[in-house]
């Protein structure tokens, strides 16, 4: 029950990204003609979200992840997945489809960034420690890292620069479970190529 309002809520703002760049978005189609959609084209669009994401979730596992904010970051995963093969479906190319979803994906996440610095933002004006700070709290939530089925992260400090080696990665491991069992879509690409906005995997935070 506690997870219906999250999705809802994550619909709710994935549906006012994709609007915001669907509306003033140039797409390709399968065929290159280049066009861009009507309102009702979204609607349709939108309208087969919620079915595409009933099809991924139970690829997931959620109930065998280990803490909410590891569950929530899987939930994110299968909305933009879902967004991705529903553009597939409408006719789009990969290409077009993938950089829609990086600007959808990259509004919702966005959001996600601001709540977490939010404290940090109202305590500093530094904005090294802003930054630290903030990949602290999101080391603490959404990316918790109990470890696999969860996500597993290598974490070190190395003077005033915090680095982290993510060794599991549970939306990844979605995408890796979709591509086996219904087929390559270009799907993997397309998670990684969206613009999470702070990417700890594999690199290093330097103090600005």
């Amino acid at each position: 029950m506690l997870w219906r309002p999250v999705r809802r809520l994550i619909r709710w703002r994935l549906s006012r990204s994709a609007r915001k760049v669907l509306e003033t978005r140039t797409l390709e189609r399968l065929d290159g003609v280049w066009l861009r959609w009507l309102p009702d084209e979204i609607d349709l669009f939108l309208a087969n979200l919620e079915p595409q994401a009933k099809e991924l979730r139970p690829l997931s596992d959620l109930g065998q992840l280990p803490s909410a904010g590891n569950r929530l970051m899987v939930e994110l995963a299968i909305y933009t997945a879902a967004a991705y093969r529903a553009l597939l479906e409408a006719g789009l190319s990969r290409e077009s489809s993938r950089s829609a979803v990086a600007d959808i994906g990259w509004n919702v996440y966005a959001l996600l960034l601001r709540l977490n610095s939010l404290p940090l933002r109202l305590v500093t004006r530094d904005p090294g420690k802003r930054l630290r700070g903030t990949i602290g709290l999101l080391l603490r939530f959404p990316f918790n890292a109990p470890g696999a089925p969860g996500y597993a992260v290598e974490v070190r400090r190395e003077g005033d620069d915090l680095i982290t080696h993510f060794t599991h990665c549970p939306p990844q491991t979605l995408m890796r479970t979709l591509i086996a069992e219904t087929g390559d879509c270009g799907d993997l690409e397309a998670s990684l190529r969206k613009l999470v906005p702070v990417r700890l995997a594999r690199r290093r935070h330097h103090r600005e």
